[in-house]
């Protein structure tokens, strides 16, 4: 009995090629999930800070009800931690948060920021600081 030559090149399986090709799909799949899930980690963390900024105002408040007054710049941020009035006072990228009281933008008040993702004064994007308005 003779066999049937196009059920020959079916039983062979995948070429090489279309192994490829497949390869390279799921690696441009991947890619694209990558990118988006980057974009929205950094945005997460983003507006995670400004949740905590705001946190923190409302500590920096508890903390002058309590006291009769705001912390100094020297105290700073760790004074409302050993008052127990927060726990968190780093950023989302595991940075201080910076504290000055008198504020520059806030001379009444006081300021709080975040540098961002870099650490550092200035940038935009995830690097851009955050500060309370």
């Amino acid at each position: 009995m003779r066999r049937n030559p196009g059920r020959r090149a079916a039983e062979r399986g995948m070429t090489l090629i279309e192994i490829m090709v497949v390869v390279v799909i799921l690696g441009l799949i991947a890619a694209a999930v990558t990118v988006n899930v980057m974009g929205a980690l950094a945005e997460s963390k983003m507006k995670q800070a400004k949740t905590d900024l705001h946190t923190i105002e409302n500590c920096l408040d508890l903390y002058k009800l309590e006291k009769g007054r705001y912390p100094t710049t020297e105290e700073g941020l760790p004074a409302l931690v050993a008052a127990g009035k927060c726990k968190n006072v780093k950023d989302p990228w595991g940075n201080d948060y910076v504290y000055l009281y008198p504020g520059q933008l806030h001379p009444d008040s006081f300021d709080i920021k975040s540098y961002g993702g870099d650490g550092k004064p200035g940038g935009d994007g995830e690097n851009a600081d955050i500060v309370n308005q």
